[in-house]
């Protein structure tokens, strides 16, 4: 396992990528025997200091929810990251592509909570009857370490990728809708890129948040009313660059549109 020292100072370059919009080295290059709980910490440590610059956390992120994802870092669940309230946009917004290292997109439902939800033991029902409404989102992927040889670890230590996300208009209480039937039909530019349907992400997409709770029991803390849950993509990530537009259609759901300027 890192020491403290080494924990601390890795958040440290990684925010100073993250303020410098650029990519660093990987952890697991310099560090090969770091484990998924150093990564945690890195993160932790990354988290309490932002929230001392005065940011505010208003969700979490749920990212590798799906089985070939999951394979292809070589772990057997989910990871998560922190949000922040200056990394959310509204749909129909015009993104500045200077904000991040490098932008790619995925395809999400959000989840806002009504009641605080803790682990150990949640399930999926216990999550259902914790969420006020689901709406659309898109999540920016934004990696701050070099993606070439990245693994779990490297990916969980920078905030699991997130950047930001963009939130659509529509809101559905968990009993208004098919959760697992919510597709996705995601443009570029007017040309069609992917498509998806909700139940991708662990067969439920409000599973995520179950998992979510019981693994923050484990770091001793919980998941609170108002925070805002990103519960994992059912389409592959997009790359997208300065001029492009992004159009996602949900169906019931609504739709999301943005710029990236």
């Amino acid at each position: 396992m890192l020491t403290p020292d080494q924990v601390a100072a890795l958040a440290a370059e990684l925010a100073e990528a993250d303020r410098m919009h650029g990519v660093m080295p990987r952890i697991t290059a310099r560090h090969p025997d770091a484990t998924v709980e150093d990564s945690y910490a890195i993160q932790g440590v990354w988290r309490d200091r932002s929230l001392a610059s005065g940011r505010k956390l208003v969700g979490r992120k749920i990212g590798l929810t799906s089985k070939t994802m999951q394979q292809a870092t070589g772990i057997s669940e989910p990871d998560y990251g922190v949000m922040f309230d200056d990394t959310v946009f509204v749909s129909g917004a015009d993104i500045p592509v200077d904000r991040f290292s490098n932008v790619r997109i995925e395809v999400e439902l959000a989840f806002v909570l009504k009641r605080p939800l803790a682990g150990p033991g949640c399930t999926l029902d216990d999550a259902l009857a914790a969420i006020d409404y689901a709406a659309p989102a898109l999540e920016i992927l934004n990696s701050h370490i070099e993606l070439e040889g990245r693994t779990i670890v490297d990916t969980i230590a920078d905030n699991a990728a997130y950047g930001a996300m963009v939130l659509g208009t529509t809101h559905k209480r968990p009993d208004e809708i098919d959760l697992r039937w919510v597709p996705a039909l995601l443009y570029k530019n007017d040309e069609i890129e992917e498509t998806g349907v909700a139940a991708g992400v662990l067969d439920h997409p409000a599973t995520g948040v179950a998992w979510l709770a019981n693994k923050l029991h484990q770091h001793g803390a919980r998941l609170e009313a108002g925070e805002i849950i990103l519960a994992g993509s059912f389409t592959r990530p997009m790359w997208v660059s300065r001029g492009d537009t992004v159009h996602c259609d949900y169906g019931p759901m609504g739709v999301i549109t943005c710029r990236f300027v």
